[in-house]
């Protein structure tokens, strides 16, 4: 079976919907020094997925109205006759309305389950997906979670397994003008074989110019996890990176002892959000290091919204546009 963004809420839970995504923040463009320069502002459409699913082009527009420059998509959905949709919208209906709005998108999330499962590999699924982000004039096809059925009894040897087909994903996304990457959640840094975390793991085992990451800071901070030290010891293999703030009263990590051996939803159940720069992470501090991981694109995502999900993203992005991009020197 195949499990797309919408089978896994209906089967997990809102509570969950933060660990399964996953967002957009800046967009960057590298200078004639490599240096990162962040000048646009990107939203993980997961934000808005109840909006898109009521009405994806009302949504879009709003998303464009208030200000960002791109969006990362997640899906999308397979039909039975094996179209693929985007909250209703074929992929030319989403790329034309994309269009419309001067909304452009460099990066979409994709369910590769089929083949990233050990057993099963099925190079097709990926192939379909590739063609698709092709089509939206994607750069980046991204896995955005591990089998799912295989989150709690995830092992060293499955982590090994993901990273040779994100290998062999690399080479087939080359061949498409594309580049395939990996989303982090928590469990990605729990420890499988003495100090080394499934995340060390799919690190060292991937070649570099074949597969990146797309550093979740929410996950790696709510991890305990210094994301700074993952960007130095592996240098420009974060070009994208997920921003989204944790709620000030609820900021105990998920990893150690107590939680790894705990079901990711009783984990996930209890994990609550803010707005960016209203919560407790430190973005300025780590946006500091945008040009030793390599930064090309980040996205505002905040998984469960307690206010009016239009002004919660507006409220984002006056925080990144203003404080973050004046504060580092990029809001020319």
């Amino acid at each position: 079976m195949t499990f797309n963004r919408r089978t896994f809420l209906k089967r997990a839970g809102l509570g969950v919907a933060a660990a399964y995504v996953t967002p957009s923040l800046f967009s960057c463009a590298p200078t004639s020094n490599g240096r990162a320069a962040l000048s646009e502002v990107g939203l993980q459409l997961y934000t808005l997925r109840d909006q898109l699913a009521e009405d994806a082009s009302f949504t879009l527009h709003r998303v464009a109205e208030i200000g960002y420059d791109h969006v990362e998509t997640f899906g999308p959905e397979v039909g039975d006759n094996g179209k693929v949709q985007f909250w209703g919208l074929e992929v030319t209906d989403l790329s034309s309305q994309l269009q419309q709005n001067g909304l452009k998108s460099y990066s979409g999330h994709y369910d590769l389950s089929e083949f990233l499962t050990p057993g099963n590999g099925n190079e097709d699924a990926l192939k379909a997906f590739l063609d698709v982000a092709a089509t939206l004039g994607q750069r980046y096809v991204i896995a955005p979670i591990p089998p799912m059925l295989l989150i709690d009894s995830m092992t060293a040897e499955h982590y090994r397994f993901m990273a040779d087909q994100l290998n062999k994903g690399g080479e087939l996304a080359a061949k498409a003008g594309l580049t395939i990457g990996y989303h982090n959640h928590f469990w990605e840094f729990r420890t499988m074989e003495e100090t080394r975390t499934g995340m060390d793991i799919l690190l060292e085992r991937t070649e570099n110019d074949l597969v990146v990451f797309e550093m979740d800071l929410f996950w790696s901070e709510k991890s305990g996890t210094d994301s700074a030290a993952y960007f130095r010891k592996h240098p420009g293999r974060f070009p994208l990176w997920h921003l989204k703030d944790m709620d000030k009263t609820n900021t105990g990590t998920v990893i150690g002892p107590e939680y790894d051996a705990k079901p990711y939803m009783e984990i996930t159940s209890s994990i609550t959000y803010a707005e960016v720069g209203t919560g407790s992470i430190d973005f300025k501090r780590i946006m500091a290091e945008n040009e030793i991981a390599g930064l090309h694109y980040a996205f505002v995502e905040q998984d469960v919204i307690a206010m009016d999900p239009f002004d919660s993203i507006a409220e984002s992005y006056d925080y990144v546009k203003k404080r973050i991009h004046e504060t580092i020197g990029f809001n020319r």
